[in-house]
């Protein structure tokens, strides 16, 4: 703990120097820059470091590669090693700032920026957990790895889950993983909703506008669908509740979100007389480890259905965009008890577990590396995410370092 204090500075310096690289997801801008800073402050802690690009994913080009880092620590056997991953991509801007969302300004204990909470403040505390655990001189016995990777804002598929797939994260060679998103430092996230994210297309005829009777419209056809999810759907999915921790309350219901609609000719162009021949609309679900995905998909299913027999002559189809089942690890699993017990030392109260109400890369932790033990644990509030003047707390960040160092040196140790 006395490493850390000593650390203080040096982790908000490397928290505002992350914040400054503007890795803005999409299109993928910085990441190069960004993993080499993290792979650098790695080396300079006498870890092994490995740049990764995500060969073969298609994110991957030539104007925005995709660039993941890992720095490992040995441990004094060969065994199964302590995982420490965060993403450094961060969200567009957005409008509303009211100073340089790159500027990594600090003003009293808040440490501003996009990506300050969401997550350079995590990776950095990460980084300096196990720098400290090194510096005390503590001997732990399984590896310890830190990783830096991309594109969780869209899914990571470039990210933890190529790291997965090539099995730098895996059962064999991963006891658990530890991901610092902001959760808050007395708060440990033991999973996440699924999302169903799909889409409906809506086919009809066009026809002169001056005529509409001679065709059939899409858009209106869509509107069926969309009466339907307003006025059935959402009233059932608000009556369902888990009873995983979801935070906040709201969200421990089922939801559902229409993301976008697209139908008949641009708004914005030279208007033709035309009847809309075709109308698509993007749908996010977000569904509870109790209805599943089966039931979850048969009850969007069986709305389209009613829309078709309430506009027969329109053609209704549903596409599949985004599907991640709900994520889970057990409450007594032994990185959740390392992590509760160095929070009542630090913070001086019990952590409370909850769940998020997104997902995030625990979804491919459990998926394709099969890691069964896996939270989210980390500085930051979860609602300033993405939000304007996005910031993290410098204590909060130093708790959360102390936090993580007491877990992972008791789970390197068995």
């Amino acid at each position: 703990m006395a490493e850390i204090d000593r650390s203080r500075d040096e982790i908000v310096d490397f928290a505002a120097r992350l914040i400054r690289i503007p890795t803005v997801n999409p299109p993928g801008e910085a990441y190069e820059s960004c993993a080499a800073a993290i792979g650098d402050q790695l080396r300079a802690h006498g870890a092994v470091v490995q740049l990764l690009p995500a060969v073969g994913r298609i994110e991957h080009t030539p104007e925005h590669p995709r660039i993941n880092v890992i720095g490992r620590q040995e441990g004094s056997a060969a065994a199964p090693a302590i995982h420490l991953n965060g993403h450094f991509d961060v969200v567009p801007v957005g409008l509303g700032w009211t100073r340089n969302p790159f500027g990594a300004d600090i003003e009293g204990d808040r440490l501003y920026g996009r990506g300050a909470c969401d997550m350079k403040a995590g990776i950095a505390s990460a980084v300096f957990a196990v720098e400290a655990i090194r510096r005390a001189g503590a001997t732990h016995v399984a590896p310890i790895e830190i990783s830096g990777t991309v594109d969780e804002e869209s899914g990571g598929f470039a990210g933890v889950a190529w790291l997965a797939e090539q099995r730098l994260l895996s059962r064999e060679r991963t006891r658990a993983v530890i991901i610092p998103e902001p959760f808050g430092v007395d708060r440990v996230c033991i999973g996440h909703r699924g999302v169903y994210w799909f889409e409906v297309i809506a086919q009809g005829r066009i026809a002169h506008g001056s005529m509409p009777y001679l065709g059939i419209n899409a858009i209106e056809g869509m509107s069926h669908f969309l009466d339907l999810v307003r006025d059935e759907l959402g009233p059932a999915l608000h009556g369902r509740v888990t009873a995983m921790p979801v935070v906040p309350d709201g969200s421990r219901r089922a939801t559902i979100n229409i993301n976008g609609i697209d139908g008949g000719q641009p708004v914005d162009d030279t208007p033709s007389p035309c009847v809309a021949d075709r109308c698509r609309a993007v749908f996010d679900r977000r569904f509870l480890f109790e209805e599943g995905l089966d039931r979850t998909r048969a009850e969007i299913a069986a709305l389209v259905a009613k829309a078709q027999a309430r506009m027969p002559e329109v053609t209704f189809s549903i596409e599949d965009r985004l599907i991640f089942e709900p994520s889970r690890t057990a409450e007594d699993a032994p990185v959740v008890g390392a992590l509760t017990d160095a929070i009542a030392r630090v913070i001086g109260r019990k952590a409370a577990l909850v769940a998020s109400p997104g997902t995030y890369d625990h979804k491919h932790v459990a998926r394709i590396a099969g890691v069964p033990q896996c939270v989210a644990y980390g500085p930051g509030l979860l609602n300033l995410a993405h939000q304007p003047d996005e910031y993290c707390s410098i204590d909060d960040m130093i708790n959360a370092t102390k936090v993580l160092a007491i877990a992972v040196l008791a789970l390197a140790n068995g």
